[in-house]
């Protein structure tokens, strides 16, 4: 039970399959561009896929957080989040959730009664619901269980129902699958179709793949703070920005390193690809746990904060 109440607090790169576009939309050349271009070009789907990804993160929050017979309960806006909003890396405790005063409901439905599984959840924040961690969910996110997901085998299925995240649309498919074996504890994550769209009409289409591995702590299965997970796995996604539009891939060059006790990601290198050519890398560092990253493109180095 403490490997997957570690998993929820993962930060992950996005990683994923193939992501289909309006043809109305105007469509890259197959060269990398000039030096500026590709600046303009790592800039912004960076940022999309940093979009996708959180928002998609906190989706595997609410979906094993809902309750210890589904999941593990406590986490996302349940109210189990252990991280400080202020400091954003160290451990602080258990009682400080997102949403501790709730502002949703939650109904259950059995899909074979009288069997208990497969059982539909879903997650109503109504007309707006604002959590603790600052972000205002809207509308309805629907989860089918087939059975408790902390049992290897057993999987979600995750969609939307009129749902946003601060005004992004959100649409698309949320599955995780657990994949643990007696030696190896992990979940299988995928998001399918995924859509985020903005009130200004921007928007990003993303599909993404990953694998969470625990590498660390198995040996003390009721203490999460030594606990190191690894991700590993592939994405591509689209941005239309204004009068622009890019397509990207990414892949994870040297596998994430995700720890309980720090919120951000402390290593491991991710890259950026246009027509399958690197333009951009994403190095999250040695292992410190703060929430610089170094973005190189075309030879040129800087930081970045991640938020």
């Amino acid at each position: 039970m403490k490997s997957l109440n570690s998993v929820t607090r993962l930060l992950t790169v996005a990683l994923g399959a193939t992501a289909l576009f309006f043809a109305s939309c105007k469509k890259e050349g197959s060269t990398i561009g000039t030096p500026a271009e590709q600046q303009e070009f790592a800039s912004a789907t960076s940022e999309a896929d940093a979009e996708a990804e959180v928002i998609f993160d906190d989706v595997f929050d609410n979906v094993m957080g809902v309750d210890n017979e589904v999941a593990i309960g406590g986490t996302g806006v349940f109210g189990g989040a252990n991280m400080g909003a202020g400091n954003g890396g160290e451990y602080l405790n258990g009682t400080n959730g997102a949403d501790s005063l709730r502002c949703f409901t939650v109904t259950y439905t059995q899909l074979s009664p009288p069997a208990r599984f497969p059982l539909k959840v879903v997650i109503d924040f109504g007309a707006g619901c604002t959590g603790r961690d600052g972000r205002t969910r809207k509308g309805k996110i629907v989860i089918v269980y087939t059975g408790p997901l902390f049992i290897p085998g057993n999987s979600t299925t995750t969609t939307f129902d009129g749902y946003s995240v601060n005004d992004i649309k959100v649409e698309g498919t949320h599955k995780i699958s657990n994949s643990s074996t007696q030696s190896v504890k992990s979940f299988s994550v995928q998001v399918v179709g995924a859509k985020l769209s903005k009130p200004n009409g921007d928007f990003s289409q993303w599909n993404s793949e990953k694998k969470i591995s625990q590498i660390e702590g198995l040996g003390t299965p009721f203490f999460p703070l030594d606990d190191v997970f690894k991700i590993e796995g592939a994405a591509n996604g689209a941005v239309k920005k204004g009068d622009k539009f890019f397509q990207w891939s990414t892949i994870i060059q040297e596998p994430l390193i995700k720890k309980f006790v720090c919120r951000w990601i402390v290593k491991g290198v991710v890259v950026m690809r246009k027509s399958n050519t690197a333009v951009a890398e994403l190095n999250y560092g040695n292992g410190t746990c703060d929430n610089k990253a170094t973005l190189t493109v075309n030879g040129q180095v800087r930081e970045i904060t991640l938020r």
